[in-house]
Formats: structure tokens, sequence, C-alpha cells
């Protein structure tokens, strides 16, 4: 008789990148709203589509806007997924509900029986894009610097957790230090942005018409971003 023998299969796990933006209310929760209404006055569609986690670690559970926060967010088009700085289950969190979704795929993995022996290859600290980025594109590198040896199309988006460097005209929006680096940089030949944010600090066109199709450099200085002309 003969007898086959069959390894035992590996369990499969899908591995996920996931990238939010997070909102820090400050107390009391009614006039933050009102700068936040302010805010997307000044630029109406920049939470449109976002991930967005709620940090609670500011706000007094005695505050009376506390339980209403996300209705309040979602209101506004701000897509909630989830909240921080909290413990235990207050019924503004219990609002939320639901896991936490977006994200991208980042492959299929094998979980071995035993750790790898031998240490994982670092990450690239370091993207360079060799080709424009077309409209309805988006470019996330949260490891380090972006650099793109091209142009950024109106509509596109890049981002990175380090600074941001365009061969090109900038159109469409950059994000550099998404992941709370503050000495990050955005530089481009030719600026002509939709929007600029550094650490979640953020300027709109009409807030750079002074700099429109200059060679720049934008930096934080405190709370402000400061943009420079490069000769």
């Amino acid at each position: 008789m003969t007898t086959l023998s069959r390894t035992r299969p590996n369990l499969r796990v899908r591995g996920r990148s996931f990238m939010a933006f997070v909102l820090s209310p400050d107390a009391p929760l009614r006039s933050w709203l009102a700068e936040l209404d302010a805010q997307i006055e000044r630029s109406a569609t920049f939470f449109a589509g976002r991930p967005i986690v709620v940090d609670l670690s500011g706000i007094p559970d005695s505050d009376p806007d506390l339980e209403t926060l996300f209705d309040e967010l979602r209101s506004r088009g701000i897509r909630v997924i989830g909240a921080e700085g909290v413990d235990g289950l207050t019924p503004a969190v219990q609002s939320v509900g639901g896991p936490l979704i977006g994200g991208r795929p980042l492959g299929l993995y094998e979980v071995p029986d035993d750790p790898p022996d031998e240490p994982a290859a670092p990450e690239p600290t370091s993207m360079v894009l060799d080709e424009p980025v077309r409209s309805g594109q988006t470019i996330l590198f949260p490891q380090g610097d972006l650099t793109i040896n091209g142009s950024v199309a109106s509509g596109a988006e890049i981002m990175a957790g380090g600074s941001i460097h365009v061969y090109g005209v900038l159109r469409g929006r950059a994000i550099a230090g998404v992941t709370g680096n503050q000495q990050a940089r955005i530089f481009c030949k030719k600026l002509d942005a939709e929007l600029i944010s550094i650490d979640g600090l953020y300027m709109t066109a009409e807030d750079m018409d002074s700099f429109r199709g200059k060679s720049i450099q934008a930096r934080l200085e405190g709370s402000s971003i400061i943009i420079t002309e490069i000769s």
C-alpha cells in the first residue's frame, strides 16, 4: 500500500499598511468646531474621502459636546474611523462603531512555524520617481523623503514622511511630514499648488499667490509655514 505524506500548510494572512490623519480637538469642543468650520470654508475638500482618527486626550469627559462630536464631524463630511487617547468605551467612542477601514494592501504573507533567524532588510528611507505624477494619482511614501523628477499635475497628491522635492511644476497637493516630522520641507522648481502641508499645518492656493510660478522652499517655523524663494 502506498502512503501519501502531506506537509502541514502554513497559515496565511494579508498585511496592510494603514495611513490616516489625526484630528486633536481642544476644549471646549464648541469653540474648536467653530475653528474647524473656518478651516473647511477655506479648503472645502481637504478632508474629503480621508480616513480620520480623533485624538480625545485633550477633551475632558465632562465636555457637554463630547457625545455628539463624531456626529458633528460626519455632518461636515469628515470620515471618522476611530478614536485614541481615551480610557474605556465612553458613549462618544462607542458611536464610532465598526472596524478600522482603508489603507492599501502590502501583499500576501506566510506565517512560519518559527521566527526567522535573519533580521529583516532595512526599509529604504527615500523614494525617487522619474516620471510625472498624473491627475488623480496619489503617491505615499511615509518612510522618508520623496523626490519627483518631473511635474505634479492638478488633482494629484503626493505625501511623504520626510521632505518633498519636485524638479518641475508642483500643482495638486504636496503633504510632507505626515508621520509627525516637523523638520520636513517642501521644495519645487515652480509653485502652482492647490495645497501644501507640513506636519498637519497647511496653506491653500490663495495663501501662496505671491509665490506662484516661482522656485521655492517651504518649512515650519513655530506654528506657521514659511515660504522662501530660491534664486
